[in-house]
């Protein structure tokens, strides 16, 4: 018997795994406006990081996507007590990046991409997916695996950062 407790490393942890093809970032936010402005923030940086800068076309249609889905992550997948899960997969060869956002709620699902409905012009909502499509290259959303919920995904294809 040991009086050591094990590493602190737990769901909430930032996962970096890179490789000289690809790097990935995950990690569990609250489910709450902070924690989707901190994953828009550290997927940022982190895209700053492997070679996607700042102030870039690139970047910021990223960026735009990612906090879209964080947002709706929030606002619509919200199920109390619960986290909402970011991957961000980087493929060098190709100049992917692939988002997925991952929530517990079941019954709240996306429309599908060819069936997005236009909202109107009084409307003050309605449009992050609408901006998601014109942004990603392809997006769309599937059971969460291993659990209930439902996971968001884009994916973005640029050719350099400009």
């Amino acid at each position: 018997m040991t009086n050591q407790l094990p590493s602190p490393v737990g769901a909430s942890q930032p996962m970096c795994h890179s490789d000289d093809l690809s790097r990935t970032f995950e990690m569990r936010f609250t489910s709450t406006p902070r924690g989707a402005r901190l994953a828009r923030r550290l997927a940022a940086h982190r895209l700053d990081t492997w070679g996607v800068p700042y102030g870039t076309g690139p970047h910021e249609e990223i960026v735009l996507v990612l906090g879209e889905l964080t947002a709706n992550a929030v606002r619509h997948g919200h199920v109390p007590s619960r986290d909402f899960h970011l991957l961000l997969h980087v493929s060098e060869p190709a100049h992917t990046v692939r988002i997925e956002v991952s929530d517990t709620r079941t019954e709240r699902t996306p429309p599908e991409p060819e069936a997005l409905p236009a909202p109107g012009s009084e409307d003050t909502g309605g449009r992050g997916l609408l901006l998601v499509a014109a942004l990603a290259t392809r997006w769309g959303w599937h059971p969460r695996p291993g659990g209930p919920g439902k996971t968001v995904w884009a994916e973005c294809v640029f050719a350099t950062p400009t």
